[in-house]
């Protein structure tokens, strides 16, 4: 019985030749499957995303009241910190790609896939970031498609985060439930 071997695809004299020849652009090679530029914007969206998530979780945090309000407040502000994360990963990965993460309050809001709510009252609070949580699960999902196999690490991450996002969404869910109780 003979085991075969299967050669390897790249030639890695080649391989060495073309990291020596751009090294200049990091991360990004000769096989990556996108614009960097275009996906790069991508993923600042992304990041302008996380970042109003964080600064609504985190409003709703200060601002929760009433007879939940412990246990409201800490979920607001464990989502926050995890939101506060992947806005770190996805900014990471930005540089990576050669791009410049976009912090810039001004338009902040329109960037965002998702919106700024800050609610009134403890469901509403609730009820905004759960909406929230849902516009990025759609989002990312996208996201996650326009990557593909094109560039399986900014995929990667956003199905790490999208996961996330989905715990999000049933915590909120689960909390929406509670308070109506």
């Amino acid at each position: 019985m003979s085991t075969q071997t299967q050669p390897f695809l790249s030639d890695v004299q080649e391989l060495r030749r073309r990291a020596r020849e751009n090294i200049g652009r990091g991360a990004v090679t000769d096989s990556y499957g996108l614009d960097a530029k275009q996906a790069c914007d991508v993923l600042n969206a992304a990041l302008a995303t996380e970042i109003v998530c964080v600064l609504r979780y985190k409003r709703h945090y200060y601002m929760a009241t009433g007879l939940n309000k412990d246990a409201v407040a800490a979920e607001f502000l464990q989502h926050a910190g995890e939101e506060q994360g992947h806005a770190d990963s996805i900014a990471e990965r930005i540089t990576q790609l050669g791009g410049a993460p976009d912090f810039n309050p001004e338009g902040l809001a329109t960037r965002s896939h998702s919106e700024y709510r800050e609610g009134t009252s403890l469901t509403d609070m609730i009820r905004e970031d759960l909406v929230a949580e849902r516009v990025a699960i759609e989002s990312y999902t996208e996201m996650i498609r326009f990557f593909g196999d094109r560039d399986v690490t900014s995929r990667r991450l956003m199905e790490e985060i999208l996961a996330v996002e989905e715990e999000h969404a049933n915590d909120m869910r689960d909390l929406l439930e509670k308070v109506k109780e």
